[in-house]
């Protein structure tokens, strides 16, 4: 069957209508605005990313002690001059994204207009470097933290037979592994490119863990998918959570004209050696868990606990309908 050209000749028009709308919505586009981040670049740095914490798993082969400096050099000096550029349009973006915002505080049709233009009043490639450099100097660390991971991970699941094992199959580590470098973005005060991480991560892993939460060491995700760690989240060391689990907020505070009170501590305190099994709610940043305490599974968790307790539900009863009559029983948990 032949293309039909009449109705091909509908799309100017239809162009021309979609284009009004960049005029009449104007909160979702960005146009004629200094460039963001770009994402394709920032995958790509994380990539290069694992390549350095996890070298000879992934891209490269028989890498050795003999050549391993070379490799991991070339990467770092692709990763400055990236992550510089990145940074710097990231913080560029955010002054900008102030001034505009402060504008139509203000009311100002001038003052808005201008400060849609790239903001010139700083070199914001120098604050990208400096912020880059810095990001780079702490891998050491982060790697250190992460063998604690993988470690965490082989000695709480016994279906794991290798260290390499986790490496190359756990998304519970490819989630944390990107949190950990997002979560020294953010703590670096980087805007945009730590999100744009974590929900990279969240994408492949089905793991969602905000960049600003903080997590201590050997911090072990089993299963992983459906997991939610908020923003203001405190984990401490020696943690295990299962597929499910939520570390949220159980309300949001607003102002008196009803718009969200931000940067408040909104997520739970998980101390130390504690388990949360999996499908199981912790709720709300005065919530405290005791270090060394367990939270089964579908708890409901609004409220802290003292350390060495154990919550579970009370035992349900199993009901099973067929041909024979119902038959009801207490359901193990």
């Amino acid at each position: 069957m032949a293309t039909d050209v009449r109705l091909k000749e509908q799309l100017p028009e239809l162009t021309r209508r979609i284009v009004e709308t960049y005029q009449d919505v104007p909160t979702i586009h960005y146009l004629g605005h200094c460039p963001l981040p770009n994402y394709d670049a920032i995958i790509a740095a994380c990539e290069d990313l694992k390549e350095i914490l996890y070298p000879g798993y992934r891209r490269r082969e028989n890498l050795h002690l003999g050549n391993v400096t070379y490799h991991v050099g070339d990467l770092v000096d692709g990763l400055h001059d990236k992550l510089t550029k990145q940074i710097g349009r990231a913080l560029r973006h955010s002054v900008s994204a102030r001034q505009a915002a402060a504008a139509e505080g203000r009311k100002s049709s001038e003052v808005a207009a201008a400060a849609e233009h790239c903001v010139d009043e700083a070199d914001f490639e120098a604050l990208g470097q400096a912020k880059a450099v810095e990001f780079l100097e702490r891998i050491p660390d982060v790697r250190r933290v992460l063998a604690t991971d993988v470690q965490a991970a082989y000695d709480g699941d016994p279906a794991v037979r290798t260290l390499d094992e986790v490496i190359f199959c756990y998304p519970g580590l490819e989630a944390v592994t990107i949190h950990r470098l997002a979560h020294l973005l953010h703590r670096l005060g980087v805007p945009l490119i730590p999100r744009m991480m974590a929900e990279w991560a969240h994408s492949r892993t089905g793991i969602d863990i905000h960049p600003g939460a903080t997590i201590g060491g050997h911090f072990f995700i089993d299963h992983g998918t459906g997991v939610v760690i908020g923003e203001t989240c405190e984990i401490g060391s020696h943690v295990k959570l299962y597929q499910g689990v939520t570390l949220g907020a159980l309300s949001f505070q607003t102002d008196g004209e009803g718009n969200l009170v931000r940067g408040t501590k909104r997520h739970p305190t998980i101390e130390d050696r504690v388990v949360v099994y999996a499908n199981a709610t912790v709720l709300g940043g005065a919530t405290r868990v005791g270090h060394d305490s367990v939270i089964g599974s579908n708890v409901w968790l609004t409220r802290s606990i003292d350390p060495r307790t154990t919550v579970v539900l009370e035992r349900p009863k199993l009901r099973m309908r067929g041909e024979m009559p119902a038959i009801e029983s207490d359901y193990q948990i």
